[in-house]
């Protein structure tokens, strides 16, 4: 789907939209029905002005004025209850598609690949999954129904006009190709124009999430100025491409605006001419009819006009949305195995794995972790430590050779049985703007208060948490910044200790923190790989002596492997590496 094609309408685009309106297929059909019903009404009022106009007001009967005047008042009544019924359901229906094709796309972003969020703009996906989603609720909310409502009154009108006077009618007719025309250029033009405005609004929404989140960066180093210039520039882009959708609208309204007024003046002069010449329709209520008639026609073909811009604009989103939900980056779950428990026995056999297609990270590393036991794996920046982990859990497919779990290929789990049986602390500890319990749990269920506080006085940070402000029912604020790192790792540990896994592993968890934090994190490590197989990456010096095995890397290979002592002795790589970034520690 092209939506830069200046196409007006894809009709497989709103097919695929119509199926979330299944659901709700008696709201569709009310809403139809309304529609009709708004044509009749709308047309039952001019035939009843004529009427009041030659039967009553001409003849100077009151009676009959009083009758079609309270028949007119009626139809009024009808028209209005329609009316109030189209708008509400038509936008209860644009509201429950959008709330379901979210949860769709929502549900589909969960089970993408972390390559997918690596290349993707956060801004871009907020987008998506926001402003987008909104657009595609006005298709039907001011959009499809809308035109379809507008499409039968004319058709009504028409046909009324052609019963009432052929000549008069074929006057207004002739002038319909004009407007017809004007508004397919008009569609054309605002398709691209749209298309142009949602591109620039994901970039605004991008760059400012950007800058915000990273905005102890840009005050650090000084880049106010660069920014607010960048911001400048995109905010302009912004402006610019909403403006064409102005100008467009500014040049076609007011060619459809004196098109209507020529046709009502022709009406007139025409019909009265008829009327003179005793030739036409005889009653002058016929000319008042044909007025607001000519109206009713030519109206609803400049509302068509825009409320095919908001149609257009939903269905530029709507695709942009649908390309996210077609987009297959999803970890294969083909995997049958879901075992209640598992030993932890790890193995890594000739796996070789690249980020990107033609630069390779892990270049054929085979290792073993026997179940119950604790393997530290060092080694310096982009040796490839984290990739590894990575890998264990499946966020990333091996472009080949195999990893297995107690002798059972990862791809053979269920992907929820293989996750679910991993925990995993990181350097950077990501904390949900909630309660410290929340947090904890993840809103699992399963998981008791009681046990969160339990499990907090095992591994000792109860007193910390304790001591805080409401002490569970603590809210973190956003990413954790009402707490120390220091704090969010002890947080993570504990997150990591209550889901009871299988396999734990701590990836850089204990960088960056103070020598406090560092001592309540050392007991709770000591505490929480007690019984369990457990990979530590990159840790501190205590932690790595006291590891059953050391798996030293560099490179994407694996150059070493032993005891600290063993590794010590050899005057290797690792060896090397101690002195250089241990010994300072050691001498501590």
């Amino acid at each position: 789907m092209d939506n830069k094609s200046g196409k007006a309408f894809d009709f497989l685009l709103f097919k695929r939209l119509v199926n979330y309106t299944k659901p709700y297929r008696v709201t569709f059909y009310g809403v139809a029905i309304a529609a009709i019903l708004l044509s009749g009404f709308a047309v039952m009022t001019a035939i009843i002005v004529g009427n009041i106009v030659d039967e009553a007001i001409t003849q100077k009967d009151s009676q009959k004025l009083l009758y079609m005047t309270m028949a007119m008042l009626a139809v009024l009544i009808g028209q209005v209850v329609s009316q109030l019924g189209f708008n509400y359901y038509a936008n209860w229906l644009g509201e429950s598609v959008i709330k379901d094709v979210r949860i769709d796309l929502f549900k589909r972003m969960l089970g993408f690949k972390m390559k997918y969020f690596d290349s993707s703009s956060i801004g871009v996906l907020v987008t998506r999954a926001v402003a987008d989603m909104q657009r595609i609720g006005e298709i039907f909310s001011q959009g499809f129904f809308v035109i379809v409502a507008d499409l039968l009154k004319m058709i009504v009108v028409a046909g009324v006009m052609l019963y009432q006077s052929w000549k008069l009618a074929l006057i207004v007719f002739a002038l319909l190709p004009i407007i017809a025309y004007a508004t397919r250029l008009f569609q054309k033009a605002m398709k691209i124009a749209f298309t142009e405005v949602r591109a620039e609004v994901s970039n605004l929404n991008s760059f400012v999430q950007e800058r915000i989140t990273g905005m102890k960066i840009v005050q650090l180093f000084n880049r106010e100025e660069i920014e607010k210039e960048k911001f400048r520039e995109i905010n302009e882009k912004h402006k610019d491409a909403w403006l064409k959708t102005v100008w467009y609208n500014s040049i076609f309204f007011p060619i459809a605006e004196i098109v209507s007024s020529i046709a009502i003046g022709l009406i007139v002069w025409y019909g009265g001419l008829l009327n003179i010449a005793n030739v036409g329709p005889s009653e002058y209520g016929a000319i008042f009819a044909f007025i607001l008639l000519s109206d009713m026609l030519f109206r609803p073909l400049r509302q068509i006009a825009d409320k095919f811009n908001t149609l257009q604009m939903g269905m530029v989103a709507a695709n942009r949305v649908f390309k996210i939900l077609d987009t297959e980056s999803q970890i294969e779950d083909s995997g049958t195995i879901e075992k209640a428990a598992i030993l932890g026995a790890i193995d890594f056999k000739d796996v070789r794995f690249g980020y990107l297609e033609d630069e390779e990270v892990l270049h054929g590393i085979s290792f073993n972790v026997k179940a119950g036991e604790t393997v530290a794996i060092v080694g310096a920046t982009g040796a490839g430590k984290s990739t590894i982990i990575n890998l264990l859990n499946r966020f990333y497919e091996i472009n080949s050779g195999e990893i297995a779990i107690d002798g059972v290929s990862i791809k053979d789990f269920k992907l929820s049985s293989l996750r679910s049986k991993i925990a995993v602390v990181l350097q950077d500890v990501f904390l949900f703007a909630d309660t410290i319990a929340n947090n904890i749990s993840l809103k699992n269920t399963a998981i008791t208060t009681a046990q969160i506080e339990a499990a907090a006085r095992e591994i000792g940070v109860h007193e910390f948490i304790a001591s805080l402000p409401e002490g569970y029912n603590y809210n973190v604020k956003e990413r954790g910044t009402m707490l120390s790192s220091g704090q969010r790792q002890l947080i993570a540990f504990l997150r990591a200790y209550v889901s009871n896994p299988s396999i734990l592993v701590l990836d850089e968890a204990t960088s960056s923190v103070d020598t406090y934090s560092e001592q309540l994190i050392q007991k709770a490590t000591d505490k929480i790989t007690e019984g369990r197989t457990s990979i530590i990456i990159a840790h501190r010096l205590a932690t790595i002596k006291k590891a059953d095995k050391i798996i030293v890397m560099d490179a994407g290979k694996i150059v070493e492997i032993g005891t600290h002592k063993e590794l010590l002795k050899k005057g290797g790589y690792y060896n090397n590496l101690y002195e250089a970034q241990f010994s300072i520690e050691e001498v501590a």
